[in-house]
């Protein structure tokens, strides 16, 4: 059993429609959408995942608790304000789009999920936000996915959107997602929101699980700057609208769900790394040998996150000696003279130190915009795996400031 991709995005499965407006949050650019809605017409159950930062914005918070919910219908999420750092008025303000949202569509406030992204520490433009709001429902469609993805860019260049098909007891199943992220990207998800949806027929907890364990093999191994944000979320809403029986976890069933699950993120995933603020490529980083899982993950982290790596990838410099030295200070265990780092599987790096292979041919390899770097420790079978990409003279000039 299979799956394969398909148009449609987050309105590819059965009953979801969505659809954006703009409504002022940045009055310098009338003609960007800047507040999307996706619902479902149909009862939902819903999962989510949301930023580990201590500092979470007022959606956040208010969404986690929506999370408990039995059964949602709706998303409603702007662009532009991270409505963060905001205070009890900003609690307020997320919780008055929810009710408006609710009261638009006609279902309760504890059936919508609420997402920003955007500036920190700006009150929202509550009164124009709730204004556009109730003329939302008439612009949402079933073809509605792309211009939801478009109204949730920030510093993004492209809409990102993906959806997936696959047969169950005979009824095509669909999985479909939209993203946004591109700056203040790190593991434990980054910058991103991320909105899914299916027309699949699963209990909630089992929801929870099949989201979790995706975002931990997707959202969470991406990093374009080290920044985890304050409104990372990814949500998941599924319908049943597919009207077959309820998955059973560990079914022949359920683990093909649970791999084309996978697939939309790890899509969607690498779609925000290769559009990361002045990112000019786009690199995976694999760790292999290492004594333990948390070894391997630290390993690959330092190397992903560091600034000296990242500036010499974007000078063409694979630079071996930088990536030895961020694997020393990650705190896995290793030991030097073990150590062989590969680029795109050419040897670089052989016990640690200088392999035969000519520095130009190294050289060649990271002037691509995509290439692996694969470290092996020896120390033992644990491996871990982190998407990334360089550090570039427009990153900083993106992040300098309005």
């Amino acid at each position: 059993m299979s799956y394969s991709e398909i148009s449609g995005g987050v309105t590819a499965a059965r009953g979801f429609l969505a659809g954006s407006a703009y409504c002022g949050i940045k009055a310098s650019n009338p003609d960007r959408p800047d507040i999307a809605l996706i619902y479902s017409l149909q009862s939902a159950v819903g999962a989510g995942t949301f930023t580990t930062n201590r500092v979470k914005a007022a959606p956040v918070r208010v969404s986690m608790m929506t999370a408990r919910s039995a059964d949602v219908r709706a998303i409603i999420a702007n662009a532009g304000n991270a409505n963060a750092c905001t205070g009890v008025r900003g609690i307020e303000n997320a919780k008055r789009m929810v009710a408006a949202t609710a009261g638009t569509l006609g279902v309760k406030d504890r059936q919508v999920f609420v997402c920003s992204t955007g500036r920190i520490g700006v009150q929202l433009p509550i009164e124009k936000i709730e204004k556009t709001i109730s003329s939302l429902p008439a612009v949402c469609s079933e073809s509605g996915s792309n211009a939801a993805a478009f109204a949730i860019m920030t510093s993004d260049t492209k809409p990102k959107e993906i959806a997936v098909e696959f047969e169950i007891d005979g009824t095509l199943i669909r999985i479909g997602g939209i993203a946004k992220g591109a700056g203040m990207i790190d593991p434990n998800m980054a910058t991103m929101l991320c909105f899914i949806t299916t027309d699949a027929v699963i209990e909630k907890k089992l929801l929870q699980r099949a989201l979790s364990v995706s975002v931990e093999q997707s959202f969470n191994r991406i990093t374009v700057d080290g920044d985890m944000s304050t409104n990372d979320t990814v949500l998941m809403l599924a319908n049943g609208a597919a009207g077959t029986k309820p998955l059973r976890y560990n079914s022949p069933a359920f683990k093909l769900f649970q791999r084309a699950l996978d697939h939309v993120t790890r899509h969607l995933a690498r779609m925000i790394v290769e559009d990361g603020e002045g990112v000019t490529k786009f690199v995976e980083v694999h760790v292999h040998g290492a004594a333990s899982l948390t070894d391997a993950r630290r390993a690959a982290e330092a190397v992903a996150n560091s600034n000296l790596v990242k500036c010499a990838w974007f000078g063409n410099d694979p630079n071996w000696g930088r990536i030895m030295d961020a694997v020393g200070y990650s705190g896995a265990k290793m030991r030097e003279e073990l150590i062989d780092i590969y680029y795109d599987g050419v040897l670089g790096v052989k016990g640690g130190m200088a392999s035969k292979t000519p520095f130009a041919k190294l050289q060649e390899i990271v002037s691509a915009q995509r290439f692996s770097i694969t470290i092996n420790l020896h120390v033992g079978s644990a491996e871990y795996t982190v998407y990334t990409t360089d550090l570039s003279v427009d990153y900083v000039k993106l992040n300098m400031g309005e």
